[in-house]
């Protein structure tokens, strides 16, 4: 297959619906229930703030703002999740067709992105990774757009200082992108001296802090609870000797697994993996610092700590890693016999589906068949019995509580857990096992 003939806007972007559409489509007919991570942000939306117990605001904001416009309806909250998945191929589409000039290298660098599952068989889960997607793309596009030109542009530098922001208050691990943009042009400023320091280069960070100011002020207020957390899901408390060596190669080689279907998508892509590296390829050498460096900071983070990186937490890292491996192979490409790859692209984009949809329907245990309308419907009927007043507060674990704020429609704000102090402040309530509802 061929696709000079083809208009490639037009695929690209009927690729992009067809992906935004089936995702959506798919768990909303077969998950009766909104996922864990989703549930949690929207508890958290329902009271919005600086941050929460467990992560920065980002995620929680955007979910409550879909609440606002379609409220308690599941089918939102996945697309939510895909506009962001779609969002971030544009962006990488955009940035590819910059470094390529060719824009059908640049739809092969995104199409490669479907050989790994973070971007689609996890993404009906809107939670921090995703919500890092859109942000971490735009950063590296960005950040190119700074480091390709010698004279500045102003609004390229606010525009990452704002995207840069986003990132960090969707998930501080967005860190590693920004370490890995900030040593590269470090590298370049001051070690090759290939470019000139400007002042402008100031601005990013000067908006990046100026937008992060109320959640700073937010986690010195609430003695650093987010970080706590964080901390404390790496097992880095109960860490020993043998756990520096372990758990990065344990990282290393869930990073390979993982990998196997894109690397299966990019075999049948070029026909001999060789390729020429020239010592002053700064598109390589860009390539190589948001693509790679994040991932050895991961690691040896895991060797210096010998904390446990959890796979999930590498959703978006690899968003480039498709412009990388057409960069370096682009010369092996036969853009006029690609019918090995789009098959194995259509067969993985089909796989992915149905097998979402199997796992769904199949397995009866998972969160996202827990009864959360039901159980909000018994709660309203047991309150309405005994009060007239619309019930506006809800207690309890993020899960369970988080439900019945989502599902009830007085939309009542989840207020944590069940606690005296709590209590003593509504007028009237209503307790039924682990969750208590109530007026103020």
């Amino acid at each position: 297959m061929s696709f000079n003939k083809i208009d490639i806007n037009k695929l690209f972007y009927s690729f992009i619906t067809i992906h935004v559409i089936l995702w959506t489509l798919v768990p909303a007919l077969t998950n009766n229930n909104l996922p864990l991570d989703t549930i949690e942000a929207l508890a958290w939306g329902s009271n919005l703030d600086w941050g929460f117990n467990k992560h920065p605001p980002g995620s929680a904001f955007f979910l409550e703002f879909f609440y606002q416009i379609f409220g308690p309806q599941d089918w939102a909250y996945y697309l939510l999740s895909q506009i962001f998945v779609a969002i971030a191929f544009v962006v990488v589409f955009k940035f590819a067709e910059e470094l390529f000039k060719n824009k059908t290298l640049s739809l092969i660098s995104v199409l490669l992105l479907e050989g790994i599952y973070f971007y689609n068989f996890t993404t009906p889960e809107f939670n921090v990774n995703v919500c890092q997607l859109p942000f971490w793309a735009l950063c590296g596009h960005y950040s190119w757009k700074l480091f390709d030109k010698q004279d500045l542009n102003v609004k390229d530098c606010f525009w990452l200082g704002v995207f840069a922001a986003i990132g960090f208050l969707s998930k501080y691990l967005f860190i590693y992108l920004l370490l890995a943009i900030d040593t590269l042009f470090f590298y370049v400023i001051f070690i090759t001296k290939y470019k000139k320091f400007d002042f402008k280069y100031l601005i990013s960070l000067e908006v990046f802090i100026v937008l992060l100011v109320p959640h700073l002020i937010w986690l010195t207020n609430n003695d650093y609870i987010t970080i706590t957390y964080g901390l404390a899901r790496t097992g880095l408390e109960n860490s020993n000797l043998l756990d520096h060596i372990i758990y990065p190669l344990t990282f290393l080689g869930k990073q390979l697994v993982t990998l196997i279907p894109f690397f299966v998508m990019s075999f049948f892509l070029v026909k001999k993996f060789r390729f020429k590296v020239f010592p002053k390829d700064k598109k390589l050498l860009f390539l190589v610092f948001i693509n790679l460096v994040p991932i050895g900071l991961m690691f040896l983070t895991s060797v210096l700590t010998g904390s446990k990186i959890r796979t999930m937490w590498m959703t978006p890292f690899y968003l480039f890693s498709g412009v990388l491996i057409v960069y370096l192979f682009q010369a092996q490409i036969n853009l006029k016999k690609l019918n090995g790859f789009i098959s194995t692209f259509l067969i993985l984009f089909t796989f992915s589906l149905f097998a979402y949809a199997y796992v769904s329907i199949t397995e009866t245990e998972k969160r996202t068949d827990y009864p959360g309308k039901e159980i909000a419907m018994k709660v309203q009927y047991v309150w309405s019995k005994n009060h007239k007043e619309p019930i506006n507060v809800v207690l309890g674990d993020e899960w369970v509580a988080g439900n019945l704020s989502y599902h009830l429609e007085s939309r009542p704000v989840w207020e944590g857990l069940i606690t005296k102090d709590k209590l003593s402040l509504l007028s009237k309530f209503t307790c039924i096992d682990n969750i208590c509802v109530g007026n103020r």
